[in-house]
């Protein structure tokens, strides 16, 4: 695996990195497995300390960790700053609630004196992928840092110097040697990590077909793993739905991030009555989108991450227009040079379709018509996939009872999916299992061991 940073707007090669060997992956491995015991020692407050003080090294470089994101993955400026504010916030939360979210918790119950308190379990293995290049890891570090957990990171290799200025800043907050280590790997050293005792859990965010080979590897050794997968997340228009708010939404949901996020809006459900209003609004809002230079503050759509994602998505389109589809807007590259494709949405996606099931991770729609909510609902949980979701109604009764009906780890009424420090991230089907942020995220590597003093034996 070649580690690579390469501009997506312009295909210039801007870094090379040498991976690293299995002998400097072990003596890595050797290093964390001592570190933890010494900072699964320390108190919350002292950890607390180091990971605020991270926080507010991201806010201090704010500007040049938006821009090497920028340069490395193609996000949109603004977008970058975003993602650094977002990966403060979850460090500075779980600085602040961490002690209280793993306090020990008394039990009632009649064998006698019971409480569960929690503790590290040790090493885990991230597996992190390119599309957020920092608010991945800080939605890592925040909550299994504060625990007293260590980690070994792999990040994905088209990001190493995001990887690399993340651990900096990780470093410069005092963060000892061995708690937080990134690692330039091949997908077979990590797989080797699993298969060390030291290693106690895995988390990672990536494909389906990486994590069938995680989980399954991980399975096989017994221990613990989270996995946040891919999505092709329902974005639900009933016949109430305000027209001018769910066009911008939809906007938002489809295009954010180039359209390369796991939780954008992908499926377009949209009622028979309402189709014939919000399709044309959609693509006329489309058609505003700006592509270029991510660089610049007045783009509104940047290329995707590399050629190789734009010659995959091109193939998908063109096997989805092959059995029946209709593009209503692009479906082509755009330019020479750059991984440019032009804001796309399809049609008449019928469920023969490969495209159907299957998820577009780059800036294209799939718009689908339903006769009423039923349907609308029938088709939405018609996928393989069950990370997010929204509902768009002026009924907010109505819309918690759409939600509740549609089979996926989140729903969002009235807004696409968004994700904060304190809300629960993760979903279900082959999105997935597991949480990540808030306090169900910091429980999922943590021992929750049961201390009972027997009313019978005293």
């Amino acid at each position: 695996m070649a580690y690579r940073s390469v501009n997506p707007a312009t295909g210039e090669i801007l870094k090379t990195f040498t991976e690293h060997t299995n002998e400097q992956m072990m003596n890595a491995l050797a290093l964390a497995d001592e570190a933890f015991r010494t900072w699964a020692a320390r108190r919350f407050s002292e950890r607390s300390k180091i990971i605020a003080t991270a926080a507010q090294l991201l806010l201090k470089n704010k500007e040049e960790l938006a821009r090497l994101a920028t340069l490395e993955m193609g996000k949109r400026i603004a977008e970058s700053r975003g993602e650094v504010e977002l990966s403060a916030s979850i460090l500075q939360y779980f600085a602040d609630n961490a002690e209280t979210f793993l306090a020990p918790k008394q039990l009632n119950s009649g064998m006698g004196d019971a409480h569960v308190e929690c503790s590290p379990l040790g090493v885990l293995l991230s597996i992190q992928p390119w599309n957020y290049p920092y608010y991945q890891l800080a939605r890592v570090v925040g909550p299994h840092l504060m625990s007293g957990n260590v980690i070994l990171l792999k990040h994905a290799s088209g990001v190493p110097q995001c990887a690399v200025a993340f651990e900096r800043v990780l470093h410069q907050a005092g963060i000892p040697e061995g708690v937080y280590t990134n690692l330039f790997l091949s997908n077979d050293q990590a797989g080797a990590l699993i298969d060390d005792p030291r290693i106690k859990a895995i988390t990672l965010t990536g494909s389906e077909r990486t994590g069938e080979a995680l989980a399954s590897r991980a399975g096989k050794n017994l221990k613990k793993s989270t996995m946040e997968l891919g999505g092709s997340d329902a974005f639900i228009v009933l016949d109430d739905a305000d027209l001018d708010h769910t066009v911008a939404m939809a906007l938002l949901g489809r295009f954010e991030n180039n359209g390369q996020t796991c939780v954008a809006s992908k499926r377009f459900i949209v009622v028979e009555s309402m189709l014939d209003k919000f399709l044309p609004r959609f693509v006329a809002a489309a058609k505003t989108l700006k592509l270029g230079n991510p660089l610049d503050e007045t783009v509104t759509l940047g290329p995707l991450s590399s050629d190789a994602a734009l010659q995959l998505i091109l193939q998908q389109i063109q096997d989805a227009t092959d059995h029946g589809a209709k593009i209503v807007l692009g479906g082509h590259r755009l330019g020479g040079a750059g991984a440019f494709l032009e804001p796309t949405i399809l049609t008449n996606v019928t469920s023969d379709n490969p495209a159907y099931k299957q998820e577009f991770f780059g800036p294209v729609a799939l718009v689908f018509s339903a006769k009423d909510e039923d349907e609308a609902i029938a088709i939405a949980n018609d996928s393989p996939f069950g990370l997010g979701g929204s509902v768009f109604t002026s009924d907010l009764e109505k819309g918690k009872r759409v939600a509740s009906r549609i089979e996926t780890g989140m729903v969002f009424i009235n807004y696409p999916a968004v994700s904060a420090p304190d809300l629960p991230f993760g979903g279900i089907k082959r999105s997935g299992y597991g949480r990540e942020l808030s306090s169900l995220g910091i429980e999922e590597f943590v021992n929750k061991k049961l201390i009972l003093v027997p009313s019978f034996a005293t």
